[in-house]
């Protein structure tokens, strides 16, 4: 959809790959077509996936455009504490994409209630997550391809045959266990060559064993790699790689290391201090196994420059008062 619409001119392409115009805000004009075709599918075992482009940025707006009326109502609303500190396009930003996500969750629960009113809810499995998040330029000079949190960690919820009891999930998941999933829980059986592992195991509680990492990898604006463990985040970047060109590098160089436990909001980065060497180095064995089990050639990677001490932590409470000190 991107390039193609806009919010409010809606644009599809159908199995002709002809343009069909859709009418509406474009979460609800797409929300209009999956209901259709459930109702026109509700006899059939069916799979539908529904791309929603919001709350993506407007690459050719640089905006996150709300439905009208919207964006004022989230406008000075609560910031996430990352956003207080490093500022980006949040202050501009942040009211419309709240506004979007609020429109999107209206959307859900049309979708919820259209598979209630067919008796479809307790025989359908709904998967609701996203390919990235948004740091609103405060890592880089874009919003999204970045090894930190808010570009990396995702809504992800299940509804459904066998994820109907609540809760959440305390392991590491990543995208890629998924598709497993969704094919363990239909009683389909996983290709071998498919990447990732089912997560029912974990909402049954009979998991034995599961990674205590995930891997990351991020291109486009730069060609790197990263780890992340459930204190630890791992970041490495090549310094020659084209992020549009190349797939993956012969050298990388630590770019970041955070304790996500001390420092969730990652606003210290460790790499380069003494103290910290020997978890970089353990963390940098583990990420080098995880590149080559991904099919990567094991690559170079070159110790951060040495830093005499740590960056000082600041305090979230001081960070948001130099913040709001910093808009009046």
């Amino acid at each position: 959809l991107e390039f193609t619409s806009d919010v409010y001119d809606t644009v599809v392409y159908n199995t002709d790959s002809e343009p069909v115009k859709l009418p509406g805000y474009r979460v609800d004009a797409l929300t209009d077509a999956a209901i259709r075709y459930v109702d026109d599918h509700q006899q059939d075992p069916f799979f539908l996936f529904i791309s929603y482009l919001e709350p993506h940025h407007q690459n050719h707006l640089d905006d996150y455009p709300p439905p009208v009326g919207y964006r004022e109502q989230y406008t000075d609303r609560w910031t996430p504490p990352d956003l207080v500190a490093l500022r980006g396009s949040s202050p501009q930003h942040l009211g419309g994409y709240y506004g979007m996500v609020k429109r999107l969750d209206e959307a859900l629960g049309r979708l919820f209630d259209a598979l209630r009113s067919l008796d479809l809810l307790d025989d359908t499995i709904v998967l609701f997550t996203s390919d990235h998040g948004c740091h609103f330029k405060t890592r880089n000079a874009e919003y999204k391809r970045s090894c930190h949190e808010a570009s990396i960690r995702v809504p992800t919820a299940i509804s459904g045959p066998g994820f109907d009891g609540g809760g959440q999930l305390a392991e590491l998941v990543s995208l890629v266990d998924l598709p497993p999933t969704l094919l363990d829980a239909a009683g389909l059986p996983i290709p071998a060559a498919m990447e990732g592992r089912s997560i029912l195991p974990l909402v049954r509680r009979e998991a034995a064993a599961w990674p205590e990492e995930v891997f990351v990898q991020i291109s486009e604006s730069q060609v790197a790699r990263a780890i992340r463990t459930h204190r630890w985040k791992y970041c490495v970047n090549a310094p020659d790689g084209v992020g549009w060109r190349d797939a993956n590098a012969d050298r990388y160089v630590e770019e970041a290391l955070y304790d996500l436990q001390a420092d969730p909001y990652e606003l210290e980065n460790l790499a380069g201090i003494d103290a910290f060497r020997d978890v970089a180095d353990d963390l940098r064995e583990r990420l080098l196994a995880r590149m080559v089990a991904a099919g990567e050639t094991a690559p170079v990677i070159e110790a951060a420059p040495v830093r005499p001490g740590g960056q000082r932590a600041t305090s979230i409470v001081d960070v948001r008062r130099r913040y709001n000190d910093q808009r009046m």
